[in-house]
């Protein structure tokens, strides 16, 4: 009785690590830059660690958790374009996943322009869900929150 509740906690407690996996494994930075009269670049740049990588916003094939924004609403903003990547984006053959995936290692800053309406100050929130693997494992995905100000 005690060898299979020990098992059991020790199975539990490896489940609530791996589900903050990925979190633990990728450091989020966000900021805004004015680049023309009440147009800004969001810069959100992932700084990946250890060996693992990040995958990019298209992914390549299914199976992989693409790099995903969600931006919630705001009456203030007008979101221009698909969010750009700037960072060197990798594409590689994962038999785990059957094809070519593409993703990030170290580093990459997604880029999204945004125009306000006005010049008031103001935040963009939103969030991001993401998912990272090495070559021995993948970690369940995780999601950040952010809040970023512009204008002003």
């Amino acid at each position: 009785m005690r060898t299979t509740l020990f098992a059991l906690l020790a199975l539990i407690s490896l489940s609530l690590n791996a589900q903050m996996g990925s979190a633990k494994q990728v450091t989020w930075k966000y900021s805004s830059k004015k680049i023309a009269d009440k147009t800004y670049e969001l810069q959100i740049t992932a700084t990946i660690s250890g060996n693992y990588h990040l995958y990019a916003t298209k992914a390549g094939i299914e199976g992989p958790v693409a790099t995903t924004f969600s931006f919630s609403p705001n009456p203030l903003l007008n979101y221009e374009g698909a969010i750009l990547e700037r960072g060197k984006r990798i594409t590689k053959l994962e038999s785990a996943w059957g094809g070519n995936v593409n993703f990030f290692e170290n580093t990459v800053t997604f880029v999204q322009k945004v125009k306000t309406k006005n010049n008031a100050k103001t935040n963009v929130n939103g969030k991001v869900e993401f998912m990272v693997c090495n070559d021995d494992m993948c970690l369940p995905p995780a999601e950040a929150t952010f809040k970023i100000p512009i204008g002003g």
